[in-house]
């Protein structure tokens, strides 16, 4: 039986998306890579373009796959890649474009403070320890 998140949050950026559904039942995580190599392009002068690499479009459609059933979308990462993830969203699938609920900056941060700003973001309480549990080992 699938577990149904009602929070995800994804930090991305041009390389990964690592995504934590967050619920009652726990905290899941899937990581995503973009089909296509890691591109650095630098912008020279007279040259035709912005020296930006387009949008992996096949990437960020595995992102909105995984998001598809999260009721709230909080969007973080470095760059414009979570803007970019943003609009695609909202531009190719409105339904879950809807449920984002912010885009916010972050640099690189472990899963773990991943999972505690999404919480505070959300506003999801601790943890409860049952009276005569062990906290610690």
């Amino acid at each position: 039986m699938p577990t149904h998140h009602f929070h995800a949050v994804v930090w991305i950026d041009h390389t990964q998306a690592r995504i934590f559904h967050i619920g009652l039942g726990g905290d899941d995580e899937v990581t995503l890579h973009p089909h296509l190599p890691t591109q650095h392009l630098h912008h020279k002068a007279n040259s035709t373009g912005s020296g930006h690499a387009s949008p992996d479009k096949a990437f960020l459609t595995e992102v909105m796959k995984a998001l598809s059933d999260a009721g709230e979308i909080l969007i973080i990462g470095p760059a414009g890649a979570k803007t970019e993830l943003a609009k695609f969203l909202r531009d190719h699938h409105a339904a879950i474009g809807n449920r984002i609920v912010a885009v916010e900056p972050a640099d690189h941060p472990s899963d773990r403070e991943i999972v505690a700003y999404a919480k505070k973001h959300f506003k999801m309480p601790p943890p409860r320890v049952a009276a005569g549990q062990a906290t610690g080992g």
